[in-house]
């Protein structure tokens, strides 16, 4: 199973990003899907997770202001980021689960078994 985050960068205080994952397309049909990032000398924080009925979760932080969505066709699922503050700079990473326990804590780290390689993202 293979996760590739894109779309990272530098980006303004208030303004938008978004970053992709390119994933398979099993991965895209039956698993749940999640957004973290890290931050330097914190730990990582389970930042948007999406379940297979589309329902999605996000920590209190980005709530009205981060998306995560997928989209089919192209095995791809993305997180939207609006109204960015220099607090959302982080490494962020793509995540991916196939545990039907998943869907209790969507932002848990734990039962995600497959991890894309992080993407930069730098708010100033």
């Amino acid at each position: 199973v293979q996760l590739v985050e894109s779309g990272g960068g530098p980006a303004q205080t208030g303004g938008s990003l978004t970053i992709y994952c390119k994933a398979s397309e099993d991965i895209i049909n039956r698993a749940c899907m999640g957004w973290f990032r890290q931050a330097p000398g914190k730990d990582r924080e389970g930042v948007a997770g999406l379940d297979n009925d589309g329902g999605t979760t996000y920590v209190d932080s980005v709530k009205g202001r981060f998306t995560i969505s997928k989209e089919h066709r192209k095995n791809t699922f993305f997180l939207q980021m609006n109204s960015l503050k220099p607090e959302d700079t982080a490494m962020y990473y793509c995540a991916a689960s196939y545990s039907p326990g998943v869907e209790k804590a969507p932002l848990d780290p734990s039962p995600y078994a497959f991890w894309g390689q992080g993407t930069q993202v730098t708010v100033s």
